[in-house]
């Protein structure tokens, strides 16, 4: 048995409370945190960790998945910079916590490939390859991969697995927020409203359904040693161009996509052609098991059920 807290509960963070273990103990927070207020935000981690070490006290053994953040690839290092305080901060309550100290736990971090790799001229992109930031964001992800890493060495009783992950997607995606391709695609195919593309057709990434990523996490976190801080590419190692995902919504939906394709200045942020292969515990592979097809169903079902309550 484990006391267990997903911190994050957006896309990624939901898929991952959904695949915790039945033998889990799941910690929920009864509070809303407060990013955008630090001192807040302090008070309000000391009291969740204390809470949270009373579980773990009872399950002798605890695990902390962060999938929180605000930022994307367009924020400025200042916006960036609050996260990384807050994920300083839990830090710093968890090794000022003598229950935490004591018993054996596993911290999860969830960074980005696409990101961290975006200026990376490999062919084909692996845990060897040199980290290649090209925005403020891929810098602070690296920044809070760092701070994770000191934690780990200090505290030898914690396993940390940072997991880099390629294009998430998943019928919550549909959900209001603008974000991802394939939500954008399902969105506007629904309403009969064209698709506006930024990149080339060309352009190739790697797309992985949020709950096979969430597997995949949780399962290469189990493999990590007690005082080892690992990094691992979380992929489906399909790549995928924006043509074919466009021929695929033309196979499943009823109502096929109006294409216009435009440059911006914003444009040059995104890589033309990401290839993921993780040699890390590669065994893994076999936890990714939905098509694009069927991803891409399951979003465009969602993205049609919630236009048709909200009109």
């Amino acid at each position: 048995m484990r006391a267990t807290w997903v911190v994050g509960h957006g896309l990624l963070g939901s898929a991952v409370a959904r695949t915790v273990p039945p033998d889990d103990m799941l910690f929920r927070v009864p509070f809303r945190f407060r990013w955008g207020d630090s001192a807040a935000l302090n008070e309000q981690f000391n009291r969740a960790v204390a809470d949270f070490a009373l579980m773990a006290k009872r399950a002798d053994d605890w695990a902390i998945h962060w999938t929180a953040g605000v930022g994307t690839m367009h924020s400025d290092a200042d916006a960036l910079a609050t996260e990384t305080a807050a994920l300083e901060s839990l830090l710093s309550q968890l090794k000022a916590h003598p229950v935490i100290r004591r018993y054996p736990g596993r911290f999860t971090f969830a960074s980005s490939a696409g990101a961290i790799y975006a200026g990376s001229r490999d062919l084909l992109i692996s845990e060897s390859s040199e980290d290649a930031p090209t925005t403020h964001y891929a810098i602070a992800k690296l920044q809070q991969e760092k701070i994770l890493s000191e934690y780990c060495r200090h505290n030898p009783n914690v396993a940390v697995l940072m997991a880099r992950y390629s294009t998430l997607y998943g019928p919550e995606q549909a959900s209001g927020k603008a974000q991802g391709l394939l939500t954008h695609i399902s969105r506007q195919v629904v309403r009969g409203l064209p698709v506006r593309i930024y990149v080339p057709l060309d352009t190739i990434r790697d797309y992985l359904e949020v709950d096979d990523a969430a597997r995949g996490m949780l399962a290469a976190s189990e493999s990590v040693s007690l005082g080892s801080a690992v990094t691992k590419i979380v992929a489906s190692e399909r790549p995928t161009t924006i043509s074919e995902i466009i021929a695929l919504f033309r196979k499943v939906s009823w109502r096929p996509p109006k294409i216009i394709t435009s440059m911006t200045r914003s444009s040059s942020l995104y890589a033309k052609r990401i290839q993921f292969k993780s040699w890390l515990r590669p065994d893994l592979r076999a936890v990714y098991r939905t098509s694009l097809v069927v991803g891409i169903s399951a979003v465009l079902d969602a993205e049609r059920m919630r236009y048709a309550h909200d009109g």
